[in-house]
């Protein structure tokens, strides 16, 4: 599956006459074949040791590209930092109002979610962007919350309260 991703995201590279260089190609398949929604500075130290002429400049020139071709889309995560993931299968986040760790939850029925809202608002929808926000297991468990009445106390950003 993820071969097959890799091998659909270098054609749309192609067919926009972008050249697939070693770089590209290596920072694509970091993204393709991780769920971590990594920082640049992160994709950076992974990748240094591969490919030793890689420099921080040629990471943040790429994910643009790649964000500017839809490949891959840019997350906020609540640290002040840009976070990014590549999209090569429908998918929502989940974030973590504490630690804002980031999880992909991959929904057969998603992709009517634009066509829901096509027919709701009379827009042309041309994408969207799902986050629903929570405490992950671990902040559950350094917090000590065990069920949803107890978030009130902890007055998260996206509380409804």
């Amino acid at each position: 599956m993820a071969q097959d991703m890799l091998t659909q995201a270098v054609q749309q590279l192609k067919d926009h006459k972008i050249r697939v260089t070693p770089q590209r190609q290596i920072i694509l398949t970091y993204l393709v074949t991780h769920h971590n929604h990594p920082s640049v500075e992160t994709i950076y130290r992974e990748l240094d040791s591969q490919l030793p002429n890689l420099s921080l400049a040629t990471v943040y020139n790429t994910l643009k590209l790649f964000v500017d071709l839809g490949i891959v889309i840019e997350l906020q995560n609540g640290d002040a930092g840009t976070h990014y993931d590549f999209f090569g299968r429908p998918h929502y986040h989940v974030v973590c109002e504490n630690c804002g760790k980031i999880t992909d939850v991959f929904e057969p029925d998603l992709s009517t979610v634009e066509q829901r809202a096509a027919e709701l608002s009379g827009y042309l929808v041309t994408g969207h962007n799902m986050e629903v926000y929570g405490l992950c297991p671990d902040c559950q468990k350094l917090l000590q919350v065990t069920k949803t009445t107890d978030l009130k106390r902890l007055k998260l950003s996206h509380d409804q309260a």
